[in-house]
């Protein structure tokens, strides 16, 4: 089992494909009436799907971004830059990892998530002619109130937790499954050193933010995840 697709509904899937393909380096290609996206590798790709328009990104939503992992996080924004793309600066955030944030042309959010924290990137990580070249969709984002029946359905699929990611600050917590055998390096799953290891994971992850007993509206634009190939109607 893997966590195979994100299924988006988009104004222009043709359009928003060739903005995945010629700045964030994917592979894009005609899928039914739309368009597959995705890097090379065992991480989940992107189907852009029409029939959407005006999507606006809303807190009170339960979906909430795609996270591309990449080795070096600056190299990333200079080219983004470079091709008229409004990125946030790279910045560590708390122990959680160095990151930036970005939208596509149709307001979906990315997290720019670098392998390693601030200050410990290996030198001469990334070539600035690929900053994308090792680019991999690592974490699928939803929101939730409550973790215990996500945790539920998550194991039910044969899903093991890797990480639990503890944000007081900002009054919520993060909890990543996926379908592996891997063991993270530390057996406490709350430990920061289990982190820069998770962002370096060639799969995709999914990733929830949980402020307990909230609750999320749908995103009307967002489709669905499929796991092993069909649409899981709990994601």
């Amino acid at each position: 089992m893997s966590l195979n697709t994100l299924r988006l509904r988009v104004a222009d899937p043709k359009g928003l494909a060739t903005f995945y393909r010629d700045v964030l380096g994917m592979n894009a290609t005609v899928e039914g009436n739309g368009w597959r996206v995705g890097y090379e590798g065992e991480d989940a790709d992107l189907l852009l799907a029409p029939g959407g328009g005006g999507y606006t990104h809303d807190q009170g939503q339960r979906y909430w971004k795609i996270g591309i992992t990449v080795p070096n996080a600056d190299v990333a924004v200079d080219h983004l830059r470079a091709a008229g793309v409004e990125v946030s600066d790279p910045r560590q955030f708390l122990n959680i990892g160095y990151m930036a944030h970005l939208s596509d042309p149709e307001g979906f959010v990315i997290e720019l998530l670098q392998h390693d924290f601030e200050g410990n990137r290996p030198d001469g990580v990334a070539d600035a002619k690929g900053p994308f070249t090792q680019g991999c969709i690592g974490q699928l984002t939803l929101r939730t109130g409550d973790i215990q029946a996500e945790d539920r359905r998550c194991r039910d699929l044969g899903m093991r937790l890797l990480s639990v990611q503890d944000v007081e600050p900002y009054g919520f917590d993060l909890h990543f499954y996926a379908f592996t055998n891997e063991q993270p390096p530390n057996a406490d799953l709350w430990s920061v050193e289990n982190r820069e290891w998770l962002w370096k994971r060639p799969y995709t992850t999914l990733e929830f933010q949980h402020i307990a007993d909230a609750v999320f509206a749908p995103a009307p634009d967002f489709l669905g995840i499929e796991v092993g190939g069909q649409i899981d109607p709990y994601l």
